[in-house]
């Protein structure tokens, strides 16, 4: 998220995070949006905050917990186990695993398994962040994960029926991570459409 409105349009929506890249080489990296932590507290917006970070260092992650004020911290670089330790013994942590076709998920996770919270699973790409595109989804059907994971990677609005079939079969899918199938451009969310995709997902 880049633009106080917005984010302000999806706490009243009911949904339930927010995230805040602080990647530099992002397009939606927030520092360089404008917005700022004092946004958010003189607007009294209260989302839960996930801030998304790719090979920071400790000091520069735990720092910015405390100026964000932020409920959570998605890693999404090459941190290793015991960096996330460290990192989860302040704040709840998700690390971000980028799967491949050859990947095995249970030998990629295993190292995580004691020092982070939850999983996000997303599609590998070049470099860092979101491509926009979707994993195969079967990898995890055979997968034993034993923790609750965001599901991520190119997730758009025709998705919705998909999710829900595959959520049936994996009571460990905690949340839907989406981002890129949902903007105008970078960083400016289309509200609309996310707000429809929630309904769609919470019908009965």
């Amino acid at each position: 998220m880049t633009k106080i409105d917005q984010v302000r349009s999806l706490e009243e929506a009911g949904i339930s995070f927010a995230g805040f890249i602080f990647y530099p080489k992002s397009p939606r990296y927030v520092e360089k949006s404008g917005l700022q932590a004092a946004d958010l507290k003189r607007e009294r917006i209260n989302i839960n905050r996930v801030g998304v970070f790719v090979n920071a260092s400790a000091q520069e992650i735990l720092k910015t917990v405390d100026e964000w004020r932020l409920h959570m911290v998605q890693l999404h670089g090459d941190e290793s186990p015991k960096f996330c330790e460290i990192i989860s013994n302040h704040i709840t942590t998700i690390k971000a695993f980028r799967m491949s076709a050859d990947d095995n998920v249970g030998w990629k996770i295993y190292p995580y398994m004691d020092v982070v919270d939850m999983f996000l699973f997303d599609a590998v790409g070049v470099g860092y962040g979101g491509t926009g595109q979707q994993f195969d989804w079967k990898m995890l059907d055979s997968a034993t994960i034993g923790k609750s994971f965001f599901l991520s990677g190119g997730i758009g609005p025709s998705d919705v029926q998909a999710v829900r079939d595959f959520s049936a079969g994996k009571p460990e899918m905690f949340a839907v991570d989406i981002n890129s199938k949902f903007e105008i451009g970078p960083g400016d969310k289309d509200i609309d459409k996310i707000i429809q995709f929630k309904k769609d997902l919470d019908k009965p």
